[in-house]
């Protein structure tokens, strides 16, 4: 991968966190721990990213990737917590629901919007495509 390209996907993922950690600031995602985990994850990101752009080692890749890793787990979990939510409060309205019916209607909710997360997912993908073979690894393997 050229340096042009890892640049690009680095610039690409900071944009992203920051239109991210944006709306889920004005969105007040902050009424309970498991609402800032986001938060912190993308603080954690973007630190991560300055380390590695800066000073890249092995170390410093290797940090960025767990954060990335980190912020693909939180995804996942976010995803199947505002899937919960939203079946919950699906069946709070009609108790009848079950089967593809509940799933149709929790998926689909707007309120919280079961995939949201998934932005973080790919911008966590978006992070681990810019550490394909870093240089920073091949140099250090070569010790």
């Amino acid at each position: 991968m050229t340096d042009a390209a890892r640049q690009i996907l680095l610039v690409i993922l900071l944009l992203g966190l920051a239109g991210i950690s944006l709306e889920l600031w004005l969105l007040n995602h902050v009424e309970d721990a498991y609402m800032l985990i986001p938060l912190v994850l993308n603080a954690a990101a973007f630190i991560a990213a300055g380390l590695v752009a800066m000073r890249p080692s092995l170390a410093t890749v290797r940090l960025f990737q767990g954060v990335m890793v980190l912020l693909l787990i939180s995804a996942v979990l976010g995803m199947w917590l505002h899937f919960q939510v939203n079946m919950e409060f699906q069946l709070e309205m009609d108790p009848q629901l079950s089967g593809l019916a509940l799933f149709r209607k929790a998926i689909v909710a707007k309120t919280p919007p079961a995939m949201a997360p998934g932005a973080m997912l790919q911008l966590s993908l978006i992070g681990l495509a810019y550490t394909f073979m870093h240089p920073a690894l091949s140099r250090e393997g070569k010790r």
